[in-house]
């Protein structure tokens, strides 16, 4: 064995032949990848349920043979249905089932019908005669009973436990080349490698005493060695929940050790103090607002001006719901800065969300905007300059100069505005606008390309604390209570479009119920344009929000016949309810002119229904706007439609939205649906999206699905993130170390084993 075990190669091991095919199918090289292969669940004697006995509505296993695989297309959209059938018979029975063309006859064995909604996966791995164990809810369905979308596992008979079998037998993540036994086969083999006396030891990244602390039923969670034996070779399964409760410890402490030591490193650079000045922009802002600002904003505002008046940088998130005032938030303290003789830059996620945090900001200030002007009024003032992409030469030109001169006190911009070709005078502060798209390697990069910079980054989203503890440990939280005064809930109800044509047609009525009456409306697409036959669906464009997509594996479909906006614009104009109305298209494709003209006709009252994108997702602000419309809104995210929601009911006049959908009754992605038209509570939703949306990955880019944790779920585990936040605290050394070594080497392991998080911001 080499000095760590867990590095050695596979191949040595197992062999040329079966490690090559472990790492091309699996990505599993090591002695460590692979036990850090768990099983999906285990199975046990007496727990599997016989077919004849299955209760309705209710979680349930089955282990099965496949009597037949059939392939239909859907009739109220496009996709198809993978039609499964399995019998726990005998096999002369099966014989019989299959005689008979499958469940359903009279006078033969029983079958479950089974129904994938577009699932390659279903349709490339069961094939009749093999054995597989299914984990789903049951559902009655025209009167039978039925299992919709379960997770299933390949079997070979070996796996199935009998009645003389008393140890769970695990079940792995597998594919067709590499099934759940040869996983089985080669852990084990390298199990008993790592047990012989002798064999080197494996060095514990978890201390005792959080091994101890974090307990359950009082018996203390395993160690390092012990976990790999009871989550791969349990003598009961409680054994495997216990060790895989020890690796979720693990990983929560490797995690909060990496943030911990990233959130070190951001606050070494000395930062320039930028305590308030009194008497100048900031007091006059406040003095010509026309509202009184809500407790939450003062208690935000202070928690801010605190940090910016010390001479270490700010690392802060503020949080709050959709409407509840963190721009103006974020004003008052770029204007501090700004009175303190520095500069504030106000970074968002696209072109026309600066667009629009440009207009706002320079509405809002007024006069105070218009330093160097000739129209200047006596005292204090300003200059808001925006910078973009698509700003002409020249444009571009001017606006560098007056960043670089100081003479643009705050800048508006995208991402771009880090770029190598930007020198600021003195930044002092950088704002950063929907934190859900911005992860936490690109706030570390921004650090480091303006190290002693003050940093806000602002999200409204309302996050679980434990998964702030997670994707935004390296900041401190601040929440903003409260909704300004007159804000609506708005009414939500799902549109489905498969219960019959007269569904959609109310959604027109509706829309143009709401126009007739003075007001405007959102319709919003996945895509900007339909994909043509053969064309494979097109994913959003630069300027389009992250999260327009398929929300989990389970539902990964055919997106090519998702509404477009470029569809829907001639469309709605030909639907007589929608008649003579005023229409516009907006995406993130249009050129920044186009978009920014588009949304001030829509704005000042010239357009009364717009059609686009999630482009519109965030920071829109049509007080007029009392209806919205998404189409296929399966197609997003919890948090996204949350947000899209949000830029309705604005006014003081009912709203609604509308979710039109597709799918087919029993489609699991209806549950996200039902979520939001049940409630209004942002957290609530927020719960949501995460339990089936997955963490994402917590330290890149991405931020939703495709989470690196293995086994850690920033819900299940809140009290174990909080343990491991509280343990990492306490032995952070000053200069920057974990004062227990093997864990400092798991987190170094692990920051180099995900070196591609470095890079930049996401699309969008």
């Amino acid at each position: 064995m080499s000095p760590d075990p867990l590095l050695q190669p596979l191949e040595r091991l197992l062999g040329g032949r079966t490690g090559q095919r472990l790492n091309q199918e699996l990505g599993l090289a090591t002695v460590g990848d692979l036990l850090h292969h768990f099983p999906r669940r285990w199975i046990e004697r007496g727990e599997l349920t016989p077919i004849a006995a299955l209760p309705v509505g209710e979680q349930v296993t089955v282990v099965a043979r496949v009597v037949s695989v059939e392939r239909r297309q859907m009739h109220s959209r496009r996709g198809f249905i993978v039609d499964v059938i399995v019998s726990d018979e005998a096999p002369q029975d099966l014989r019989d089932l299959q005689d008979h063309g499958g469940a359903g006859s009279a006078h033969r064995p029983s079958g479950l019908a089974m129904a994938f909604f577009n699932s390659y996966d279903a349709l490339r791995r069961l094939q009749p005669g093999q054995r597989a164990m299914f984990h789903g809810k049951t559902a009655l369905y025209r009167g039978d009973l039925t299992l919709n979308n379960p997770d299933f596992s390949v079997l070979d008979d070996a796996e199935v436990p009998g009645e003389e079998d008393l140890s769970p037998v695990p079940i792995y993540p597998a594919t067709a080349k590499v099934p759940s036994w040869v996983l089985r086969a080669s852990i084990g083999t390298v199990l008993d490698a790592l047990s012989p006396p002798g064999s080197a030891a494996l060095v514990d990244p978890v201390p005792a005493e959080l091994l101890e602390a974090a307990s359950t039923d009082g018996v203390p969670l395993p160690s390092l060695s012990s976990a790999y034996a009871d989550i791969h070779r349990p003598a009961e399964v409680a054994d495997a929940l216990r060790a895989r409760r020890r690796f979720a410890l693990q990983e929560a402490l490797v995690l909060q050790g990496a943030l911990a030591l990233r959130r070190h490193a951001a606050a070494l650079p000395d930062a320039v103090a930028r305590p308030a000045v009194g008497h100048r922009l900031l007091a006059a802002l406040d003095a010509r607002l026309p509202f009184t600002l809500t407790e939450g904003q003062v208690s935000a505002g202070a928690a801010i001006a605190h940090d910016l008046a010390r001479d270490r940088p700010m690392s802060r998130l503020l949080q709050g719901e959709v409407g509840s005032g963190k721009t103006l938030v974020a004003l008052r303290a770029m204007l501090q800065v700004v009175d303190a003789g520095g500069q504030a830059a106000l970074v968002a996620p696209t072109e026309v969300l600066a667009a629009q945090h440009y207009r706002s900001l320079t509405a809002t200030l007024g006069p105070l905007a218009q330093a160097g002007r000739l129209d200047a009024p006596d005292g204090p003032a300003t200059e808001v300059v925006l910078l973009t992409g698509s700003l002409t030469a020249a444009q571009r030109r001017a606006a560098l100069l007056k960043i670089a001169s100081g003479q643009a006190g705050l800048v508006v911009g995208t991402h771009a505005l880090f770029g190598g070709t930007v020198q600021f005078a003195d930044l002092a502060l950088a704002v950063v606008d929907e934190q859900h798209r911005f992860g936490v390697d690109q706030r570390e990069s921004l650090r480091r390309a303006n190290p002693g910079t003050h940093l806000l980054v602002m999200s409204a989203t309302p996050i679980p604390r434990s998964v702030a503890m997670t994707v935004f440990g390296d900041l401190d939280l601040t929440v903003l209570s409260g909704l300004p005064s007159g804000r609506r809930p708005v009414a939500t109800h799902v549109a489905r479009m498969a219960h019959g044509p007269r569904i959609i047609a109310r959604v027109w009525e509706v829309i143009a119920e709401q126009v007739a009456a003075g007001h405007q409306a959102f319709v919003v697409c996945p895509k900007i344009e339909p994909a043509q036959d053969g064309q494979q669906s097109e994913g959003p464009d630069d300027g389009e929000a992250p999260g327009a997509g398929p929300s989990g594996p389970a539902e990964a479909r055919d997106r090519r016949h998702d509404a477009a906006v470029q569809d829907m614009l001639p469309r709605l104009a030909s639907i007589p309810a929608l008649r003579g109305l005023r229409m516009a298209g907006l995406h993130g494709r249009q050129d920044q002119p186009t978009q920014a003209e588009t949304m001030g006709r829509f704005v000042a009252g010239e357009v009364d229904v717009l059609v686009a994108t999630t482009v519109v997702e965030v920071g829109v602000d049509v007080p007029n706007a009392t209806v919205m419309a998404v189409l296929d809104a399966d197609a997003f995210g919890l948090s996204t439609l949350h947000q899209l929601r949000g830029r309705v009911g604005r006014g003081t006049a009912p709203a609604i939205c509308l979710l039109a959908t597709r799918l087919p009754d029993g489609h699991p992605a209806l549950d996200r649906l039902h979520v939001l038209a049940a409630t209004q509570d942002g957290l609530e939703i927020a719960r949501a999206d995460v339990q089936q949306r997955g963490e994402g990955d917590v330290l890149g880019a991405s931020q939703h699905g495709g989470s690196r944790l293995k086994v850690l779920r920033v819900l299940q585990h809140a009290e174990l993130i909080e343990l491991a936040a509280d343990w990492i605290t306490r032995h952070v050394t000053a200069d920057g170390t974990l004062d227990h070594p093997p864990l400092t080497e798991a987190v170094t392991a692990w920051e180099a084993g995900h070196e591609d998080t470095g890079d930049y911001i996401e699309k969008g």
